[in-house]
């Protein structure tokens, strides 16, 4: 059984190109469809449990299906599975990029996705939306996020905040949980495998809503705060994650990798995943607090609203990096709409951003 579950979630590893609809759409046909292990509407509740703790949805998803069929182990066994190809193929590709990334060739690829990144984040913020904002509050809360994330204050407290705001709105309840920012801090040489551990445990604790926000976390601590990567390498990581197979998560192993070289790498993704794994096990009791608390929900609703905000803010200051000619904007709004009617399509777009960059038809250097 164990070495089947491995099999399984090795293989959507490799093919889980896409996102997260993808990877749920794979999981939901391999497993229900042609294994049969559970019926469609376990699956459903599942996955919905899923997307009310912060972290990687369909990793997640990944991890408790394993748990369901064969325990503790299956849960490991499962995760991992689907975690290792991404993660691999991410830290073979930071490999190339710090030997060759300033080839002429690579300048031109990298300055033709750029463009594309900035839209799929833009798309992100949108589609987001228009699920998650819906009323008036929080729209505000959104708002307020983003220009919290603008004047430069901590994408952690700014979700905290989001759902304690939202929550004693609705009941004031007198019990909101602060957390205070790892950005800012100032980190020993010696310190420093722990301290990107820490940065993505961060990550993988609070980003809730979509992956993406998990862009303006690492901008805000590894950006401005430490300067150990800069917006475009930023960019670029993101960008290449939206090109390969697995969760978009697996950035962590490419950006541990510039900046810690192998063992950055396994740090920080052992950081960015192990909260969904510490997570899982409780997911039951998460969901029964949810359903049965409309503080709970109410807590979950504004933090899934601050990150809207959190997208949007960190999609505008991404612009402002990757924009720099008139066929850039032109590609990132094309991206948009392409992703507003296919959600699915932005690996393509990501492959075509490159060819186009190739071609010297996109270009701003």
């Amino acid at each position: 059984m164990l070495i089947e579950l491995a099999l399984v979630f090795l293989k959507l590893g490799v093919i889980g190109f896409g996102g997260p609809a993808a990877h749920v759409a794979l999981m939901r046909r391999e497993l229900v469809t042609r294994r049969c292990w559970l019926d469609p509407e376990e699956f459903n509740r599942m996955f919905a449990a899923c997307n009310l703790i912060p972290g990687p949805s369909s990793t997640e998803l990944a991890i408790l299906l394993g748990r369901r069929r064969a325990g503790w182990r299956g849960m490991v066994i499962a995760g991992a599975g689907f975690i290792l190809p991404a993660a691999l193929l991410m830290l073979a590709i930071a490999w190339a990029y710090v030997r060759w990334g300033r080839h002429p060739a690579a300048t031109h690829l990298l300055a033709g996705v750029r463009p594309i990144v900035v839209g799929i984040v833009a798309w992100a913020a949108v589609d987001l939306g228009r699920t998650m904002v819906t009323d008036w509050a929080r729209a505000g809360i959104a708002i307020l996020a983003a220009a919290m994330l603008i004047l430069g204050l901590s994408p952690a407290l700014t979700v905290v905040l989001g759902g304690a705001v939202l929550m004693l709105r609705r009941h004031g309840w007198p019990r909101a949980l602060v957390m205070s920012p790892l950005g800012g801090a100032l980190v020993p040489a010696s310190w420093l495998l722990a301290a990107l551990f820490l940065a993505f445990l961060k990550v993988g604790a609070l980003s809730f809503g979509s992956g993406y926000v998990l862009v303006a976390f690492l901008r805000a601590d590894l950006v401005q705060a430490m300067a150990w990567l800069t917006d475009r390498q930023l960019v670029d990581a993101i960008a290449i994650a939206q090109a390969t197979p697995g969760p978009v998560y697996s950035v962590a192993a490419f950006i541990g990798y510039l900046i810690g070289g192998v063992p950055g790498s396994v740090v920080a993704t052992a950081g960015i995943f192990l909260p969904g794994f510490a997570l899982i096990p409780f997911v039951s009791r998460v969901l029964r607090l949810v359903e049965h608390h409309a503080a709970a929900r109410a807590f979950v609703d504004g933090a899934n609203a601050a990150a809207l905000g959190l997208i949007a803010a960190v999609a505008l200051q991404l612009a402002g990096v990757a924009l720099s000619g008139l066929l850039a904007v032109v590609a990132a709004a094309v991206t948009v709409v392409v992703l507003l009617r296919w959600p699915l399509a932005s690996p393509a777009l990501v492959v075509g951003g490159a060819a186009a960059g190739l071609a010297g038809v996109i270009g701003y250097y």
